[in-house]
């Protein structure tokens, strides 16, 4: 019996090349800023136009700024790249979503809420955090600013088939433990490589009673694990998420998508080229220490005992040493947001724990919608006026401090408490220090001034 990558690639197949890769149909190509232009200009080059441009929308979020989105962009790299998207999408007839658009976010926010993306899809973009998508029971993946090109002017892209790898996680999770900590718990386990070459199958008790925001915020992460993507098979929680969405089927079509979305799961018998399972019990809210998302511990252990010369070198980098606990240390900075912890859900838990309490003079707080969508809800239900009576301001969408593409930079040598997914050198700005976290972690720190146990605070 097939997996369900199988059924979903097998699907999409336009032509094999023997001994080589897969002419592969993709329903949707998603494309921002920053891998783009050059896409743009090589149709251009060559008298193309996009094939199938009703399948393809565009939108910037890595230069964009999070504050006076109404005023011409000061950064001149950043205003060239978000101009230059408008200008390509328009020349080429492309769905645009531009600055202060009410559809404007981070893309792998966006096409989720709107019902872009959706189950037994093929997705595409130039990012690797395209992997979110799978939460949708799709296979989406990161592909380079050539292959960009490709899909851009043939709606299908060549790719050599990865291997198949399920990860069963089962039990209940533990009070004060959320996605991101499954996450970060499932890197530290099988290291920033242990997926290298493989498309990651979630499954198991704990996958199948996460929301939705769960399992987007658990795809996102499964590029830091080396994997080419991650999916969940679809559900009723899937489907109750999808109906009425903008983009989603409607009427008889969605009583008729239904029917094939519930066929999309692997087999009782299907054969993975490798299987993993995991225990709830075992993961605890999760801190990095180091300078890739691998080098985690649980919020209360130890630093371990030193590694080899790149393990020395991140913690020089951090300033950590082996041995050491993180409970107590200094923060500088909090950021909630990016397409890892950027919606609706993860703003609710911020705000639960920092309802009846305030701010932490010495703690600058960003705290970043994934969409103008998030900002909507983050009002209607009130969790504005929990933040702000907190001491804590919302900016708008964006990127933002994830990465050092825009004006949130976080300044060299401070400590940033993030909800994002990256941890490297100079990730979130030169000389920048990055702790990545759950957005509980994260709002335990910004109360208290220091990194936390989020449970003692719920």
């Amino acid at each position: 019996m097939n997996t369900l990558f199988d059924k979903i690639w097998d699907k999409h197949i336009v032509q094999q090349v023997d001994d080589g890769p897969t002419q592969l149909y993709i329903d949707r190509l998603y494309c921002h800023e920053v891998t783009s232009p050059q896409a743009f200009d090589g149709l251009r080059e060559r008298g193309l136009k996009c094939f199938r441009p009703e399948r393809i929308f565009c939108m910037p979020d890595h230069n964009t700024p999070t504050h006076d989105q109404d005023k011409p962009i000061e950064d001149p790299v950043s205003k060239k790249q978000v101009d230059a998207l408008a200008r390509n999408a328009a020349d080429f007839g492309l769905t645009h979503y531009g600055m202060m658009n009410e559809n404007n976010g981070i893309i792998h926010v966006v096409g989720p809420e709107k019902g872009l993306s959706l189950p037994g899809m093929t997705i595409v973009c130039g990012d690797s955090h395209t992997s979110t998508h799978g939460a949708m029971g799709a296979v989406a993946f990161g592909i380079g600013t050539s292959e960009v090109e490709m899909v851009l002017a043939s709606q299908c892209i060549l790719q050599q088939k990865p291997k198949s790898m399920r990860i069963n996680i089962n039990g209940r999770l533990q009070k004060g433990v959320t996605a991101k900590d499954v996450a970060l718990y499932l890197m530290a386990q099988l290291t920033t490589s242990g997926a290298t070459g493989y498309f990651v199958e979630y499954a198991g008790e704990v996958v199948r009673a996460m929301s939705m925001e769960g399992r987007l915020t658990l795809c996102n992460l499964s590029i830091e694990m080396g994997a080419r993507g991650g999916f969940v098979a679809p559900d009723e929680t899937t489907f109750e998420y999808l109906k009425g969405r903008e983009f989603a089927p409607k009427g008889d079509d969605w009583d008729k998508a239904v029917a094939y979305w519930k066929t999309l799961k692997s087999g009782d018998d299907a054969v993975f080229d490798r299987e993993m399972t995991f225990q709830a019990e075992d993961i605890v809210p999760r801190i990095t220490y180091g300078t890739n998302p691998g080098m985690g511990i649980g919020i209360t252990e130890a630093i371990p005992a030193s590694g080899d010369a790149n393990f020395d070198k991140a913690l020089r980098y951090m300033g950590f040493k082996p041995g050491e606990r993180l409970l107590g240390k200094k923060v500088d900075y909090v950021f909630l947001g990016a397409c890892t912890n950027g919606r609706i859900e993860d703003f609710r838990a911020f705000a639960s724990i920092v309802k009846g309490r305030q701010k932490a003079p010495d703690v600058i707080a960003w705290l970043v919608p994934g969409s103008w969508a998030v900002d909507k809800q983050i009002r209607e239900e009130g969790l504005d006026k929990v933040l702000e009576a907190a001491g804590f301001a919302i900016r708008q969408p964006g990127c933002s401090a994830c990465l050092a593409m825009n004006d949130d930079k976080i300044p060299a040598g401070k400590l940033s408490v993030s909800t994002s997914n990256r941890n490297f050198e100079g990730r979130q700005g030169p000389g920048a220090r990055t702790i990545l976290a759950s957005p509980l972690v994260a709002a335990a720190a910004s109360v208290t001034g220091v990194i936390t146990d989020p449970r003692t605070l719920l």
